[in-house]
């Protein structure tokens, strides 16, 4: 079959000659050598021109696949806290290890009968699978841990991971940003190497930020009572130990780092699991993760849930339709789908509500054993996913969803009329041997 798609692939190099270019000749297949009483074989009709388009609109999707990011100063960080905690995340988990048994049962009993146990996180810096409800706490522990190593690209990630409101991180850094600017240009200027801690402005853009006061020790400065000019009073102030003043260099590049870092976050796990065809494919039970509710709400809404069918007979306007539909897709985070292959197999992910359309078919396309070969995903009902665009809660594919994977139909007429056939499953091998069982 691969050989049949290659074949399709150098049909359309021949035909998409640019402008003032010559169409290039197809390759001349060799004379078979002339044996006794062998069959003259039949010439095989070449790809249908709607094949072509398919096939060439699989090709165009895989050369638009992301490019790899080249490595920043932040990620450079990043990995030098992944390597120095990941032997401390291995000691902690071999102390936990003794008590191990009791927990675990716990969290067995309470997700049991469960489609997924949960919505889990991968931190960045430890490339630990944590719970949606541990993840802020391991990733502050894990900054805060590296602190003791590397106290500046620590206290950056501080400030810009632990402060919510990224308006006023932005402001602080630039601040902070000027004060280091006027040390640098102006070495000599002993009145730049001061900072006053009581200052309205160090008080409304700095002081409020976590992590400043950390990176002003890190990088040089120490706190100091100097006395108020013509008063016996004293004040707290930052100043500049004096061999800093010699690694202004050291300064400039602490800039540019605390300009340059992001806020650390977690990455989704998908939580990928392939299942044996099953009956029970389109049943699902969801922990309380997925909603964007507390356990009274999801109460509450039951019961709105039962009201509504005894009002579903009443004339509603399109204005109270559409308010419900933005309050029925506000109430999830996160969506669990399934995608049933035509051999029954099933492909499991968890996803955010709000993530495009365009991310599910790249899962799909990963889990591929001929990634290249142009597909359809059918939500519930038939209807083909064709805008990518569109969020999961925009699809009504929130907080799960069954959807039908099927091959292009241009692309699978041919392969029929070439006489060839799909042998196998289209899944990778490699999650065929993961395979587990529905229940």
């Amino acid at each position: 079959m691969r050989k049949f798609f290659q074949d399709i692939k150098a049909d359309m190099k021949f035909k998409t000659a640019g402008p003032g270019q010559k169409l290039a000749e197809p390759p001349r297949e060799r004379a078979p050598k002339e044996k006794p009483k062998a069959a003259t074989p039949k010439s095989r009709q070449g790809p249908t021109d709607e094949a072509q388009m398919a096939a060439a609109a699989a090709l165009a999707r895989l050369e638009q696949k992301p490019k790899p990011w080249l490595p920043s100063s932040q990620d450079a960080i990043k990995s030098q806290v992944k390597k120095e905690l990941m032997a401390e995340a291995a000691a902690s988990e071999r102390g936990l290890s003794t008590d191990h048994k009791g927990p675990v049962s716990a969290v067995e009993e309470e997700t049991a009968g469960l489609s997924v146990s949960g919505v889990y996180f991968i931190c960045p810096l430890t490339g630990a699978t944590v719970r949606k409800d541990q993840k802020e706490a391991h990733i502050k522990e894990a900054i805060l841990l590296h602190s003791s190593r590397d106290p500046v690209a620590a206290s950056i990630m501080e400030i810009h991971t632990f402060n919510r409101d990224q308006e006023k991180v932005k402001l602080g850094v630039e601040t902070i940003a000027k004060y280091l600017d006027n040390i640098h240009l102006h070495p000599e200027e002993e009145k730049y190497q001061k900072i006053k801690l009581q200052n309205k402005v160090f008080q409304e853009r700095i002081n409020c930020l976590e992590g400043t006061h950390e990176f002003f020790q890190a990088i040089g400065f120490e706190k100091e009572m100097l006395p108020v000019p013509g008063q016996e009073a004293t004040e707290e102030y930052y100043v500049l130990k004096e061999e800093v003043l010699t690694k202004l260099e050291d300064l400039k590049d602490y800039k540019e780092q605390l300009l340059s870092c992001e806020p650390v976050k977690a990455q989704l796990d998908r939580q990928l699991c392939v299942f044996k065809p099953s009956p029970q494919a389109a049943q699902f039970e969801l922990p309380h993760d997925f909603y964007n509710l507390t356990a009274e709400e999801l109460k509450r809404e039951q019961r709105l849930r039962t009201e509504a069918v005894e009002k579903a007979s009443m004339l509603r306007t399109k204005a109270m339709r559409e308010r419900e539909e933005q309050r029925e897709m506000r109430k999830y985070n996160y969506t669990l789908l399934r995608v049933r292959f035509p051999d029954g197999y099933i492909l499991q992910g968890t996803f955010y509500a709000r993530e495009p359309v365009a991310v599910l078919y790249w899962f799909v396309r990963e889990a591929l054993r001929d990634d290249w070969m142009p597909f359809e995903l059918l939500a519930p009902g038939g209807v083909k996913l064709t805008d990518e665009n569109l969020a999961f809660n925009e699809c009504g594919l929130v907080p799960s969803a069954l959807l039908t994977f099927t091959w292009d139909a241009a692309v699978m007429a041919d392969i029929k009329a070439s006489g060839e056939e799909q042998k196998g499953s289209p899944l990778k091998p490699e999650l065929l041997s993961a395979v587990q069982i529905l229940s």
